[in-house]
């Protein structure tokens, strides 16, 4: 066969080894390899958002399940929703919520001694948010205040009847639920939500934050308070910032109005800790107060879920500390038993119908002599009027305008004179403006000493 000597064009087609197998044949290898990396890293990317996903709703889940809902007293409340008082037009927007310090001696508190199962409100806190949200109160009730208790069911299901008694004893007469409907009767203030924290709770959410800064004006030596300070400056911990909290026969006059100003001065350091380091705006210092603070309380149905107290925290911090107010509601020795109090009048009776209405008041420090003109105006915040009677000390109040005729229920325990109700035509008229003592929480106690 003759050999075949025709000529053929050059071809330009390589051999196919001549390229690496993930380099197009037209170029470098470069443009493949980007793709492949851009692919990897978007794998690892899109791994990366689901499992901080994952991880974001596994940290939710822990903290929403943190919180315990005391589903009891919202039934007794819902039982009783006729008895209780509705709100004002003036104060649509506003939110009331009442903070219970309860003094449980079970399980992690029974080192505190007492006898378990006989739980009273230690402390009791109305905090009013006013419905811009530019302005919250916070009012102390007097655990010794002599009130009237309406009639409340028990634990063992029987219904109390209408006395004449001190405040705190509410709780362990009738739970939460007794309490509010109590502060409900004499106030006429609408109770929106409820949190419960008891002294394991107190000093959890404490050592969260990293300690709260205290001015001692004096050397503190109290052996049941655990106590054994300089005086100064102190970054108070755990239980030391419980017993600084409670103490009461070893520091000042021994009062219950020293000690609710104390408290009121603690708290208001642990607002401007947790502002003046960013806690609410940093997440690695967030969780642990998120979680303590989830752990630590029981709330009605509406505040036991992390989506609320996230935005009850979103209007909390909205709020400049200058525009916090702390105050005790004005009272007085008891005219028949001089170790409980009574509440004065017709400051109390103002206190709260400004706290029903929304409206601005006029304070003054604690301890200063009142003047006209001069005082401090706390838009929709709070005052606090002062004590009459020797040896009543400050107390605080929250002014109004108006006639104060807070809702007691008449008739309940008769001759409670001592009550907002009992008192309450005695109020000035419409315009009347009182200078009422009180702190706000942007003020240093150390600064002042």
């Amino acid at each position: 066969m003759a050999e075949d000597d025709t000529e053929h064009p050059p071809t330009d087609t390589p051999p196919t080894d001549a390229f690496p197998e993930d380099a197009p044949p037209n170029g470098t290898g470069r443009p493949r390899r980007r793709r492949r990396w851009l692919m990897i890293t978007a794998g690892v990317v899109a791994f990366l958002l689901v499992a901080s996903g994952v991880l974001l709703w596994i940290a939710y889940r822990k903290l929403d399940g943190n919180i315990r809902t005391d589903s009891t007293t919202d039934r007794l409340l819902a039982k009783l929703e006729a008895e209780r008082p509705s709100r004002t037009v003036g104060a649509r927007g506003a939110e009331n919520i009442l903070l219970i310090g309860s003094d449980d001696r079970s399980g992690s508190n029974g080192s505190y001694g007492g006898q378990a199962g006989t739980e009273r409100s230690d402390t009791t806190i109305l905090l009013h948010l006013a419905a811009d949200r530019k302005h919250a109160t916070a009012v102390s009730v007097p655990r010794d205040v002599m009130v009237s208790v309406p009639a409340c069911e028990q634990p063992d299901g029987t219904r109390s009847k209408p006395v004449l008694m001190q405040f705190n004893r509410a709780f362990e007469t009738g739970g939460p639920a007794c309490s509010i409907r109590t502060v409900e009767q004499l106030s006429g203030i609408r109770i929106d939500h409820y949190v419960i924290l008891d002294f394991s709770g107190f000093k959890t959410i404490v050592n969260a934050i990293g300690g709260v800064e205290v001015c001692v004006p004096q050397p503190i030596h109290d052996k049941d308070a655990k106590l054994d300070l300089p005086a100064g400056r102190q970054t108070l911990h755990g239980e030391q910032a419980l017993g600084y909290v409670r103490a009461r026969e070893s520091l000042g006059d021994g009062s219950d109005t020293q000690r609710m100003g104390r408290q009121q001065q603690f708290l208001a350091a642990l607002i401007r800790k947790v502002e003046s380091q960013g806690v609410l705006l940093n997440p690695t210092r967030l969780w642990p107060v998120l979680d303590a603070a989830t752990s630590s309380v029981r709330a009605d149905g509406g505040l036991s879920s992390l989506g609320a107290l996230y935005d009850l925290t979103q209007d909390l911090r909205g709020i400049p500390s200058a525009n916090v107010v702390f105050l005790t509601a004005p009272r007085r020795p008891y005219r028949y038993d001089s170790d409980r109090d009574e509440f004065v009048q017709p400051q109390t009776g103002q206190l709260f119908t400004a706290l029903r209405d929304d409206r601005p008041v006029t304070v003054r420090p604690p301890g200063s002599a009142p003047s006209s003109g001069a005082g401090t105006r706390a838009g929709a915040g709070a005052g606090s009027g002062s004590s009459t009677g020797a040896g009543s000390g400050p107390s605080a109040a929250r002014t109004t305008g108006a006639n104060a005729s807070p809702g007691a229920d008449s008739g309940e325990a008769a001759g409670a004179t001592t009550t907002a109700a009992a008192t309450a035509t005695a109020s000035p008229s419409a315009g009347a403006s009182p200078t009422f003592e009180g702190r706000t929480a942007d003020v240093d106690a150390c600064a002042q000493h």
